[in-house]
C-alpha cells in the first residue's frame, strides 16, 4: 500500500462557496500513482469548512451562500461568541454543519468524481485568510 501526505495553503478568498478541485490535484500528483485508493482533503480551520457539490453552474456557489446565510442569521444577540466580529459564531456554525474533510475514491489514478462534481472552500468569514489543507491518500 501507498500513503501519500501533502500540507497546502490555499491563498485567501472572499466569503463563499469557491472550487478547488484544480488547487488539489495540482498540489497533490501522487494521486497518479494510486490504481484503488482513497483520498481524504482535511481543512485545519473551525470557520471555513469543506463539501462536493456541483462543479458547473456558478449560481449553485450563490445559492448556497444564500442559502447558509438565512439559515445561521449574522447579529443574532443570543451568541455570546462575538470577539472576531458577527460573522464569527454563524462561521463556526456553518462549518459544523458542512463538516472539516471530505473523502473520495482514486480508480485509475484518478479522482473519482461524477460528472458535474467539485470538491468546495466553503469560506464562511468576511476576511478569512489564507487557509491550510491537509491532504492524504492511500492504496494500492
Amino acid at each position: 500500500m501507498k500513503i501519500y501526505q501533502q500540507a497546502i495553503r490555499l491563498h485567501e478568498r472572499k466569503r463563499g462557496f469557491h472550487l478547488i478541485t484544480a488547487d488539489v490535484l495540482h498540489a497533490f500528483p501522487q494521486i497518479s500513482e494510486i490504481k484503488t485508493g482513497i483520498c481524504q482533503v482535511f481543512i485545519q480551520h473551525t470557520s471555513a469548512s469543506l463539501s462536493i457539490n456541483e462543479n458547473a453552474d456558478p449560481t449553485v456557489r450563490h445559492d448556497f451562500e444564500m442559502y447558509f446565510n438565512k439559515a445561521v442569521p449574522e447579529n443574532d444577540p443570543d451568541y455570546l461568541h462575538d470577539d472576531e466580529g458577527s460573522d464569527d459564531m454563524p462561521a463556526h456554525l456553518k462549518a459544523a454543519m458542512l463538516g472539516c474533510s471530505v473523502i473520495i475514491p482514486i480508480h485509475n489514478g484518478r479522482l473519482a468524481l461524477g460528472t458535474w462534481q467539485g470538491i468546495y472552500l466553503c469560506e464562511h468569514r468576511n476576511y478569512g485568510g489564507s487557509r491550510n489543507l491537509m491532504l492524504s491518500a492511500w492504496g494500492e
